[in-house]
């Protein structure tokens, strides 16, 4: 019993289908890049503020009360930091695996003859939502960032950390 017969011109008809997907995928690729860096700067900022080096709980028991809840607060924001960026890299992922999916329905709708158009679309539009989702949890995370940061600008004029009647230093 012969199978169906797999026609050249179908197969070239689906490679050119998937086109739109994989520059999608090579899209999806970058904004993890992006996503993995700054996941990666959170956990190394955390690292910094609380393993440090040997004398850093000798610095914290020192610090006043006030310092100590300003470090506290920092370690939280990270702490939500990391989480949203975690959360947007997975759903991210979510994303390009759904892509891939897609690919492959294309080709197996040509290879085995078999209408998958419902399943390309159903795909499709869950990589769609899933990037929605990604970088609306990345634009979060850039957000809290942005709200919490800490820019400490020297005044002019000042020598050794002292006031010489200008704006009081952060």
């Amino acid at each position: 019993m012969a199978g169906p017969v797999l026609n050249i011109h179908d197969v070239s008809q689906a490679i050119q289908l998937a086109l739109g997907p994989v520059f999608l995928l090579t899209g999806i690729a970058g904004i993890l890049n992006v996503m993995a860096g700054r996941l990666a700067r959170i956990i190394d900022r955390g690292r910094q503020l609380t393993e440090g080096a040997p004398q850093a709980a000798a610095l914290q028991a020192a610090l006043a009360p006030h310092a100590q809840a300003g470090l506290l607060d920092e370690l939280r924001s990270l702490e939500r930091r990391r989480h949203l960026a975690s959360a947007a890299i997975t759903a991210c992922t979510l994303a390009a695996l759904l892509v891939c999916m897609v690919i492959a329905a294309l080709f197996l709708e040509v290879i085995l003859d078999v209408p998958l158009k419902w399943l390309v679309g159903l795909l499709f539009t869950g990589a769609t939502l899933a990037l929605v989702v990604g970088l609306a949890l990345f634009l979060r995370e850039v957000h809290l960032a942005t709200r919490t940061i800490r820019i400490a600008a020297p005044v002019a004029g000042t020598t050794g950390g002292a006031s010489s009647g200008g704006a009081p230093g952060a």
